[in-house]
């Protein structure tokens, strides 16, 4: 399996790879805080970061990503292209290639991703969130987890919450890597059924579980992991997903029920302080979140090295 020249989902990935760019990522961490600085390995380089949904950490971490290894980058919103309205996606594809070393994406629908990875044949198209999948996000999760645990294997990971692109990464993820998931959510907001099916048949020994209950499914977790129960562009079911998600909700008791005492909270940011998550939980001894946050940064930038 080659190395795609694309970044926008995890199963286009080996294990071999995404091991190799978490290693970087981490490595190059190091070097950082070390030296305060990276050879700038990618001078004169230009990425082109397309936002169709705004975002605090998804903007500045690529931005000063590519900035640590001597690029630069430009912030495109879809008024200045109208991606599928004004200009077909393959048009603009062909034209960013023209100018650009590398595009990121933040989109809601995944084929425009997918779009202009195929037609944008000489540059790397990275995705930097579709409503279907945010790889980017899920190996700052990884690179995290193997921070705080030192390894992949042999740990339960327990997803609670939405089965958004969240849980869907998640399921891609452990198509690649030997550890336990558990996703935990209401009927009727389980993950995508074409993700799961993808997964097992990458990994046909998946070692998955779906538990709607709960208490049951975080019993033994070494990881919990929750995000908001209303993504953007779902804003109008915000009060029905609330009364839906209740029980849902990350608190002191249920994380209590995992049984150990060194199990991590992670979650992706923004959160509904309050709703999936209270505060005494997302700013408690066991939460993450923040080096999860900086994570960001520094998994994007081994994707940056390695694809421009």
């Amino acid at each position: 399996m080659s190395t795609p020249k694309d970044f926008i989902s995890l199963a286009d990935w080996s294990t071999d790879d995404l091991t190799r760019l978490l290693e970087l990522a981490m490595e190059q961490k190091r070097t950082l805080k070390k030296e305060g600085r990276l050879p700038a390995s990618h001078a004169g380089k230009v990425l082109g970061c397309l936002f169709h949904k705004p975002s605090l950490r998804t903007r500045i971490s690529f931005e000063v990503a590519i900035r640590q290894l001597g690029g630069s980058s430009l912030y495109i919103t879809d008024k200045e292209i109208g991606l599928g309205s004004r200009e077909a996606p393959q048009d603009v594809a062909r034209v960013l290639e023209r100018y650009l070393d590398g595009v990121m994406i933040r989109t809601f629908a995944h084929e425009n991703a997918t779009v202009l990875g195929r037609n944008a044949t000489t540059i790397p198209v990275i995705n930097g969130l579709t409503d279907l999948l945010h790889p980017c996000q899920l190996m700052a999760d990884l690179q995290t987890i193997l921070e705080h645990k030192g390894r992949l294997d042999d740990l339960r990971v327990v997803y609670i919450g939405d089965g958004n692109n969240m849980a869907n990464s998640w399921l891609n993820a452990a198509g690649r890597f030997p550890f336990d998931l558990v996703i935990s959510n209401p009927g009727g907001f389980e993950p995508d059924t074409a993700v799961l099916e993808n997964a097992r048949r990458i990994n046909p020994g998946l070692k998955y579980e779906a538990i709607a209950d709960p208490v049951k499914a975080i019993e033994g977790a070494d990881v919990v992991y929750t995000d908001t129960w209303t993504s953007m562009g779902q804003e109008e079911e915000a009060k029905e997903r609330r009364d839906v998600f209740a029980a849902y909700q990350v608190n002191n008791e249920l994380l209590a029920k995992t049984g150990k005492k060194d199990t991590i909270l992670m979650h992706c940011l923004p959160a509904h302080r309050g709703e999936e998550v209270t505060d005494e939980v997302l700013d408690g001894p066991q939460s993450v979140v923040f080096d999860e946050a900086e994570n960001r940064m520094h998994a994007q930038r081994a994707i940056l090295f390695e694809l421009m």
